[in-house]
């Protein structure tokens, strides 16, 4: 087993066990730009169509969108969504069931909790939401590290 913790010394954690949670949607784009929102409810279809309108607010042009295929992705809200209006601009393509190794953003969340975030301990949600948000903008300094889970994923940048 690994731990962080020095040598020979057994890591103890004294927190107070809550039911708090940060959730977390994102998205990538061949450029190496990073969206990434986060909130304290679980995602919701509203919210993820109002991730999209961000998506679609902030990138020009055409977008496909590669994502797995879970109920909330399939929605009558994301469908309505994409009915009034969204799809003259957003393609929604299905990944085929659990295919973690063709989605590119897993890579994104692998380097972010591996590397960025790796050995951090918060006290509570708001750390550890500022300690998100930091590791963010040092991802978004790095480009080259977001195309490559693109590329690792086998799509061309």
């Amino acid at each position: 087993m690994r731990t962080w913790a020095p040598q020979g010394q057994t890591p103890l954690l004294r927190v107070p066990l809550t039911h708090d949670h940060l959730s977390a949607i994102s998205a990538i784009t061949r450029d190496g730009a990073l969206f990434l929102h986060l909130q304290v409810q679980a995602y919701d279809a509203q919210g993820v169509v109002a991730f999209l309108q961000t998506l679609l607010d902030h990138v020009e042009g055409h977008l496909t969108v590669i994502w797995d295929g879970a109920p909330i992705h399939r929605s009558r809200v994301i469908k309505a969504f994409l009915s009034a209006g969204a799809a003259t601009r957003l393609h929604l393509e299905r990944l085929p069931g659990y295919a973690p190794d063709l989605n590119p953003d897993e890579g994104i969340w692998n380097y972010l909790k591996r590397v960025e975030l790796a050995n951090v301990c918060c006290r509570d949600l708001a750390e550890l939401t500022l300690q998100v948000r930091q590791a963010e903008q040092r991802l978004r300094n790095q480009p080259d590290i977001i195309r490559a889970c693109s590329q690792q994923c086998g799509y061309l940048v």
